[in-house]
């Protein structure tokens, strides 16, 4: 099974861009969590579609 490209609809081409941080691109993404809003009255993430492997 082809994986899926979780930026675009499109088969993954392992460019690596959904592992880039969103606060600097030069960082790989390590789940720090700052890119969240911490100062909402709620903290959500929304999620688009559940895809199998």
């Amino acid at each position: 099974m082809i994986k899926q490209c979780v930026l675009e609809d499109s088969p993954c081409t392992n460019c690596g861009e959904c592992l880039v941080c969103d606060l600097d691109s030069g960082k790989v993404c390590d789940n720090c969590c700052r890119c969240i809003d911490r100062d909402a009255d709620y903290i959500a993430i929304d999620i688009d579609e559940i895809m199998d492997e």
